[in-house]
């Protein structure tokens, strides 16, 4: 088999744009995501869609498709714009311009990032019911816990100590609380 250099297939990475006209405006969308930027926007949606130990599906929803305008466009917003995210997403799907977008992004570039959040959810949810992820979860908030108990110690005072046992004591009928 006669062998090819990687250079001479003269390769670059996929810069081509879509364009549609939204109210007056032109709006450019991506056809490709390099991988980083793809490995960012899976992890951001999942860490902006976290409750406690679940998913919240409605952020997951609303910060993939905001993650996406924001990384697939050449829509800017401001930080003041960026605070109310719920807003910014009910005003971009109530006027149509998520579905002119989404039409925008190639199916297989669409499909892949969701399917990489739904795998990675999933992944973690199962990490975390395995015993290895208990003992990494507690080895993560044992600082955490310490600094608490800490505080706890700190602030411990012997004499109100003891004058909730003698309260004790007197509700027993001044019998000894063991």
């Amino acid at each position: 088999m006669a062998k090819t250099t990687y250079s001479s297939l003269k390769l670059k990475i996929n810069n081509e744009v879509k364009a549609f006209d939204f109210n007056g405006n032109t709006i450019e969308v991506s056809q490709y995501l390099p991988v980083d930027d793809k490995y960012a926007l899976v992890n951001i949606t999942l860490q902006e869609s976290k409750e406690g130990a679940i998913y919240n599906p409605v952020k997951k929803d609303m910060y993939f498709h905001l993650n996406l305008v924001y990384m697939y466009t050449n829509i800017t917003f401001t930080d003041k714009q960026r605070e109310d995210e719920s807003k910014l997403y009910d005003t971009i799907v109530s006027n149509g311009l998520l579905t002119q977008i989404l039409e925008n992004i190639p199916d297989s570039e669409y499909e892949v990032l969701y399917s990489y959040i739904e795998e990675l959810e999933e992944d973690t949810l199962n990490y975390k019911n395995t015993v290895s992820g208990a003992i990494s979860e507690i080895i993560e908030n044992l600082p955490i816990r310490a600094d608490e108990m800490q505080k706890i110690i700190d602030n411990f005072n012997p004499e109100q100590f003891q004058n909730v046992l003698n309260f004790a004591k007197s509700v027993n009928g001044d019998r000894d609380i063991k």
